[in-house]
């Protein structure tokens, strides 16, 4: 529903709903809808330059010389957003809010943080992870054991083999999406077959195929660089990943977790260099994910906190012992860390909201925050509610008050919500008597948002009535 309603503001050029959108409800900026397009797109092809100038700011991508980039180019209605677009510089992962697993994928690559292997290509290095290149390939899960077995280096002279093309298969190995220049397609498509990734295969033909009938009906376009990009909903890169939360399991806990079904292969061996040891088990993990994905574990691991690590008998990777928190638990942190995903038992949420925390996993807390709204009822809606604020979960706070607008008329009544308002009236600083209270406040703007018809405005005044004399009973005005 948020991602219909992100396509429908870019049309319209909505940049305030469009703002609230991406920084309260968390919709992905760069989403595509069934027509393959994007809601820079849209609002390029409207011609809201506005919008446009802040959907890159955010995050939207535009690379020149690319299908994507030459489209919304095309399309744009007016000179000001095509200068727009050609002065468009990419946001770093570093200047955004969030933690996207796809940017964190890109580092490990680009900055080959932990690598235990380098592949030189007619002398150009690249650095990777023999866990990684395993999980996600049969081809290399089989040479890294067999004939690259023990080796840091390896060498590749073939001369079919080309070094940009070998690059461009490493990205898509670790991240899902393909960059390539036109003239290296062939080449890469070799390499493919070579490595037997035969959905690469498929997604470079199916993106030729596209964009040569994309250049012959837009004349003056020129599309130099192949970009291949997983569906939003394609889970086999997050897959591949959690095979290597499998593979860390302690042999105790596998098969009595029905709710995280990726088993760990026979014979694969995915090179574990950190052990993490956790009440009488031990999970067999990668420096590189937990240091990527938390700031807590790169400051245990790599910096002044490395007196935690007990002494690693020979050819096994170092202790870390774990306090504070149950094998149980630590399952769902590790299937997390690997995959940006795990499944939630109701009555587990809130123990691994409080790990998220303290582990400084700001991704794990939102998926703790997806969970606790599929379980808003009046009952509850006011303690998740302030659960949301105390660990700074904006949308689920957002979808609280959301709630609460619907049912308005019933929480008043409840001596939890009329505590709550009261709390949030001596919580703004110096308030006088007819000062905005911010959850009075959101509540009357999920009241207005619902009007849409003549009966929803009797509707939206009768529940606007309730909340106003329940603020007339208690004293505060506003």
């Amino acid at each position: 529903m948020d991602t219909s309603d992100l396509f429908a503001s870019c049309r319209k050029g909505d940049v305030g709903r469009v703002r609230y959108l991406l920084e309260q409800r968390d919709v992905e900026v760069n989403v595509r809808d069934k027509w393959d397009s994007t809601p820079l797109y849209y609002a390029c092809l409207c011609g809201h330059e506005e919008l446009v100038r802040y959907l890159l700011a955010n995050g939207a991508r535009c690379e020149a010389n690319t299908f994507d980039g030459e489209r919304c180019l095309y399309g744009a209605l007016s000179d000001p957003i095509r200068r727009a677009l050609r002065d468009y510089k990419q946001v770093t992962a570093s200047c955004r809010r969030r933690d996207y697993y796809d940017d964190f994928l890109q580092r490990l690559l680009e900055q080959g943080i932990h690598s235990d292997v380098v592949f030189v290509v007619h002398g150009k290095p690249f650095r990777a992870h023999r866990c990684v290149l395993g999980a996600r390939s049969t081809y290399f899960a089989n040479m890294l054991d067999t004939k690259w077995k023990g080796k840091s280096v390896v060498v590749l002279r073939h001369p079919l083999i080309n070094p940009v093309a070998f690059g461009a298969l490493l990205q898509y190995l670790y991240t899902g999406r393909l960059d390539i220049g036109v003239e290296h397609v062939s080449d890469c498509e070799r390499l493919a077959k070579q490595c037997q990734l035969w959905d690469l295969l498929e997604d470079l033909e199916a993106k030729c195929e596209k964009v040569s009938e994309f250049v012959a009906s837009k004349p003056g376009t020129c599309v130099k660089v192949l970009t291949i990009e997983p569906p939003p909903a394609d889970p086999r890169l997050r897959e591949d990943m959690a095979l290597l939360a499998g593979c860390a399991l302690p042999p105790e806990l596998r098969g009595d977790l029905g709710e995280l079904p990726f088993p760990c292969p026979d014979g694969f061996s995915s090179c574990p260099d950190i052990c993490f040891r956790v009440a009488d088990s031990s999970f067999l993990c990668h420096k590189a994910f937990f240091c990527g994905r938390s700031d807590y574990f790169r400051a245990l691991l790599d910096d002044h906190f490395r007196e935690s690590e007990e002494p690693a008998a020979s050819g096994e990777p170092p202790v870390v012992t774990l306090h504070g928190i149950s094998p149980e638990i630590f399952t769902h942190v590790l299937y997390y860390v690997y995959s940006d995903h795990t499944e939630l038992p109701p009555e587990l949420v809130y123990d691994v909201l409080s790990v998220a925390d303290m582990y400084l996993l700001p991704g794990l807390k939102r998926l703790c925050g997806r969970s606790l709204a599929q379980l808003l009822e009046e009952d509850n809606v006011v303690g998740i509610w302030r659960i949301a604020k105390l660990f700074r979960l904006a949308r689920l706070e957002d979808q609280c008050t959301e709630y609460m607008a619907k049912v308005i008329e019933k929480l008043v009544e409840r001596e939890d919500f009329v505590e709550a308002v009261r709390e949030e009236a001596a919580a703004v600083a110096a308030r006088q008597e007819t000062d905005s209270i911010p959850l009075v406040d959101d509540i009357r703007f999920h009241v207005a948002s619902t009007v849409q018809t003549y009966s929803a405005i009797e509707e939206a005044q009768q529940r606007l009535r309730a909340l106003e004399d329940l603020l007339v009973s208690i004293g505060l005005d506003c």
